[in-house]
C-alpha cells in the first residue's frame, strides 16, 4: 500500500468509526498539495464505489484570515455527496466529527463551467442561488490542520442544508448579502457577501480553474458551496443553530 492510500484509509477509518486521527503532516512527513488531493481523490473513488452520488463541490478558505491562519494564498475545495445532506434540520449524534456550523451562498449551475471561464461565465452558468447552511467537520483531532490536512480530509466536509428560497443573481448584488448566526437564541456573528473573496462569484471562478489540474469538472446541476460569510462556529448535542439571510429566509439546524 502507497503511502496517499495509507492515509487515505485512515481517513476513511476515522469516519466511519467516528474517532479522529493524529494530525497526518505530522505524521508524515514532506506531503505536498497534490498529495493531499490525491488521498481526497481515493476516498471520493471508495465512496463513490459504494454508490454515494455526488452532488457538488465546497470551496473552503476563502477568507484572508482563515488563509492567513494556515499559512496559505488560496482556497481549497472538497466533493459533496447526496450523503451529506441534513434530513429533517436535525444532525444525529455521531453524524460527524468535531461540528462547526457555517452560512454561505451556494450556486446552483446549468450549464458546465470551464477552466478559461470568466466572472462573467461564472454568473450565465448560474441557474440561481440558494442559502446554505454548511457544518464542517474534522476527522483530525482538535482541528491541528495546515491547508494539506484539510485538503486531504476533503476540505472537513461534513454536511450541509439547502433553503427552498432561491436568489437571483442578475437581480440581487450577493456581495452586499448578509447574514446573522445565532447559537441557541443568542447572536454570534455575521457576514456580507464581500467577505467572500470580494465577490462569491470570484470562489467559482477560482474553483472552475483550479479542478482541471486533477481531472475534475464543474458540471451543469452542481451545487456548488462558494465559502464561509462568517466564521465558523463550535456545535455540540443539545445546540441550535439558525442563520437568517434576512429577505431569503432563516435556515435552522438542532444537534442531538
Amino acid at each position: 500500500m502507497s503511502r496517499n492510500h495509507e492515509i487515505a484509509h485512515l481517513l476513511y477509518e476515522a469516519e466511519t468509526s467516528n474517532e479522529a486521527i493524529e494530525q497526518i503532516t505530522e505524521t508524515y512527513k514532506g506531503l505536498t498539495i497534490d498529495d493531499a488531493y490525491e488521498i481526497q481523490l481515493i476516498n471520493i473513488g471508495k465512496k463513490m464505489a459504494e454508490g454515494k452520488r455526488i452532488t457538488g463541490k465546497k470551496i473552503g478558505l476563502t477568507s484572508k484570515a482563515m488563509q492567513e491562519s494556515l499559512g496559505v494564498n488560496e482556497p481549497d475545495f472538497g466533493i459533496l455527496f447526496d450523503s451529506m445532506e441534513i434530513r429533517g434540520n436535525v444532525v444525529k449524534r455521531g453524524q460527524i466529527l468535531q461540528p462547526r456550523v457555517e452560512g454561505e451562498l451556494a450556486f446552483i449551475l446549468k450549464e458546465d463551467l470551464k477552466d478559461d471561464s470568466t466572472v462573467e461565465d461564472v454568473y450565465k452558468a448560474t441557474n440561481y442561488i440558494m442559502p446554505a447552511l454548511e457544518i464542517v467537520g474534522s476527522r483530525i483531532k482538535d482541528w491541528k490542520l495546515t491547508i494539506v490536512d484539510t485538503v486531504a480530509d476533503n476540505a472537513s466536509c461534513g454536511m450541509y442544508l439547502l433553503s427552498d428560497k432561491v436568489i437571483d443573481p442578475r437581480k440581487t448584488n450577493i456581495k452586499e448579502l448578509e447574514l446573522k448566526l445565532y447559537k441557541n437564541g443568542s447572536l454570534i456573528n455575521s457576514g456580507k457577501g464581500s467577505a467572500v473573496m470580494g465577490d462569491p462569484a470570484n470562489a467559482v471562478l477560482w474553483l472552475a480553474k483550479c479542478l482541471g489540474r486533477y481531472g475534475v469538472s464543474l458540471n451543469r446541476g452542481d451545487i456548488i458551496l462558494s465559502g464561509a460569510l462568517s466564521a465558523a462556529v463550535p456545535a455540540v448535542p443539545g445546540d441550535k443553530f439558525s442563520v437568517d439571510y434576512g429577505d431569503f429566509g432563516i435556515l435552522e439546524v438542532s444537534f442531538e
